[in-house]
């Protein structure tokens, strides 16, 4: 049996890991370690949920040493600002008893704050790209310094389009370093990147992406359209000892705002994420649904990869997921740490192709439950379920018969415009020019 007594360890991270209740690592950290703490380049491939923070973590915190330096000697890059927020929170936690100085940038907070944070020192770095980049064009964040690179959620930071970014941070770090990467899944824009900037890396792949966790249950509702989700959902969470704890995604912020105002006015304990709400509010909301103030929380999958939410009961998928690899981070948010979650989806005819895709690529058919027959079917449809019926256009000329209900024209209406009395003259005819104002020409 593995434990953490086996990576002899300091005492200070050993103490940590007592204090957070941690004794055995996942296979994602079992693997992990020795590579890491050996300097190698490494690439993990590894689902949402199996533990990928500590298994970089550890053997990095292992390694530093105190130093007085200000400039940071690891850089943690991460696509989304709550990532930073939970990163920076979780290596304090585990670097409890080391003095290290620990801090987070990210885009939509004060920039002059964060420069005035930095000024105080940095051992480790944890950043989204853009504000890193402009702190470090601004010469705020000297990257020379950087030995360790970790990228975090790397499929999530190049589809959010941010490789321009990664190719001018990786130009400013120095050559001699040693590379992270951990990722979801292995796209071609991701191993176009490994090709590009790391030196013969050890490639570590747990649970691939198309993998169902089987620590989550999984089920699904055909449903006929948006209203009727609604009314099922709201006869799914009236169960408070069944849902106590529900994040329910949608794939658009229109729709998380739709349906929000509809729940709100339902029950209360509801909260709403996505990209649009201001940072304040998106960190306010997740602390108070971990905490449990909220019990349904609507979000988009700006939510779905690396934020660690504490004991979901369910993740309800309210609509399936274009992308069949985005459902299963979604349902990745439950059933963490080996603990159980549940899933369910809900489905109109027209997504049954990403139904259907989502099954494909887990190759495993979600049991489907019947329709309740207490829950009522609306008929009300929003405007994007409307079927618009498309304009015909004849283009051939359509000869249209006089009937008796045509009259004719009359006789003044009958008349040609000639052009005039000039035109009609042999003036006209002969071309010989016409005075100014029609005046004929004094002799």
């Amino acid at each position: 049996m593995n434990t953490f007594q086996n990576f002899n360890l300091s005492k200070q991270l050993k103490n940590a890991l007592d204090d957070l209740k941690f004794t055995e690592p996942t296979p994602i950290q079992v693997q992990s370690f020795p590579v890491i703490l050996s300097g190698r380049d490494m690439v993990g491939i590894a689902q949402t949920g199996t533990g990928k923070t500590l298994a970089y973590m550890l053997p990095l915190l292992q390694d530093l040493k105190f130093s007085e330096q200000m400039s940071p000697r690891i850089l943690i890059l991460v696509p989304t600002r709550e990532l930073v927020v939970q990163m920076v929170e979780n290596i304090k936690q585990f670097a409890k008893y080391k003095s290290f100085r620990i801090k987070g940038v990210f885009g939509g907070a004060n920039i002059n704050v964060q420069v005035q944070d930095l000024a105080e020192g940095a051992d480790i770095l944890v950043a989204t790209p853009g504000r890193l980049f402009d702190l470090a064009a601004s010469r705020v964040v000297k990257l020379k310094t950087i030995n360790k690179f970790v990228m975090d959620e790397v499929d999530v930071l190049l589809d959010e389009g941010f490789r321009v970014q990664l190719n001018n941070i990786l130009d400013m770090l120095p050559e001699r370093r040693q590379n992270i990467l951990f990722s979801a899944t292995m796209t071609e824009e991701v191993s176009a990147l490994i090709d590009d900037y790391f030196v013969n890396p050890v490639r570590i792949e747990i649970a691939p992406s198309g993998e169902p966790l089987t620590n989550i249950e999984q089920s699904c509702y055909e449903v006929k359209n948006f209203y009727t989700k609604v009314n099922l959902l709201t006869h799914l969470l009236a169960d408070k000892n069944e849902y106590k704890k529900v994040l329910v995604f949608v794939s658009s912020k229109k729709m998380a705002n739709q349906l929000f105002e509809i729940l709100e006015e339902e029950m209360t304990r509801v909260g709403i994420i996505h990209a649009n709400k201001e940072q304040a509010h998106r960190l306010e909301i997740t602390r108070k649904f971990d905490e449990g103030t909220i019990r349904v929380l609507v979000g988009t999958d700006l939510i779905a990869r690396g934020i660690d939410l504490e004991k979901l009961s369910h993740v309800i998928n309210f609509d399936v997921p274009a992308f069949p690899e985005n459902y299963i981070h979604r349902i990745g948010r439950t059933g963490r740490a080996k603990q159980s979650g549940k899933s369910i989806m809900f489905y109109t005819d027209k997504e049954d192709d990403y139904k259907r895709a989502i099954e494909k690529l887990m190759n495993y058919d979600i049991p489907e439950i019947d329709f309740p027959e207490e829950v009522e079917i609306s008929y009300k449809v929003t405007p994007e379920e409307e079927v618009k019926m498309p304009i015909k256009r004849n283009r051939k000329m359509k000869v249209v018969t006089p009937t008796t209900g045509f009259q004719e024209k009359s006789e003044k209406n009958k008349k040609v415009n000639l052009g005039g009395a000039y035109k009609r003259s042999d003036a006209y005819k002969f071309k010989i020019s016409q005075s100014r104002g029609g005046k004929k020409k004094k002799k």
